[in-house]
Parts: structure tokens; sequence; C-alpha cells
């Protein structure tokens, strides 16, 4: 029998869309205040979809322990408090967008969790915009 199992969590993060391949107008005009040079911040809300078989051994799918204890160590750790454009490596080359941060979150995460479990990854970067991967 294969369930879902989610776990939330949450981290502070500062960024800058801004693609340098462009001019400052064009910045400007595709990524609006996103785009301000002093950056601007987001109270990210995170959700973590694990799927996979019950172990009729416990009755889990995944310890949810477990799965909080590498969510806060591989992501919040690593992003909260953070300016994704400055202080992390996975943004040095990439355009922090709320697409591109749960891309490379699914991508963390599928470092550290079995590939017998099926992930997804539900981020919001405000309470109406959400975004989702893999789709």
């Amino acid at each position: 029998m294969r369930v879902a199992v989610y776990r939330k969590a949450h981290f502070n993060a500062a960024h800058r869309l801004n693609n340098p391949n462009w001019s400052v107008e064009k910045n400007k005009e595709v990524f609006g205040l996103c785009n301000n040079t002093n950056y601007h911040g987001h109270n990210y809300e995170l959700e973590v979809k694990l799927i996979g078989e019950v172990n009729p051994e416990t009755g889990y799918v995944y310890d949810m322990k477990d799965l909080a204890d590498i969510i806060k160590s591989e992501i919040e750790d690593r992003f909260d408090h953070k300016n994704l454009n400055l202080d992390t490596v996975e943004f040095s080359n990439m355009i922090p967008s709320a697409e591109n941060i749960a891309y490379v979150i699914y991508n963390i995460l599928r470092d550290k969790i079995e590939t017998k479990y099926d992930i997804c990854i539900k981020l919001w970067e405000t309470p109406r915009n959400y975004v989702e991967y893999p789709a």
C-alpha cells in the first residue's frame, strides 16, 4: 500500500531576481520590485511530500522525525536568514526564483532520501503564490 506523508517547514530568506545577461532596464521591466538592488525577503513555507510503501513492521511510510531532521539540517539551516544570492552556493549562478528554489530543495532532499520514495516539493513564497516540483 502506497501512502503520501507530508512535513511542513519554514525559513526566511532574502533574494533578488536579476539576470546578469540583461540590461538594468530589462531586469526592472521583467522582475519589477523583485529586482531591488538591495534585495527583498520572504517568509517561505515549505511542504515536503514523500510517497512510499507502508512498512508493515512500523506502520510508517517514513519516520517523520527523521524527515524533520533532514529538512532542518539540509534546508532550514542552509537557507534560513540567508541572502540566497550572496550566501549560498546553490544560487551563485542561478536566479533564486521560487521555481528554482523548489528545484534546488528537491535535489538536496533527493540526495538524502532513498529513491524508493517519491518526493514532491511545494514552496509558498507568499500566502497566495506557491510552486510545486516536480509538477
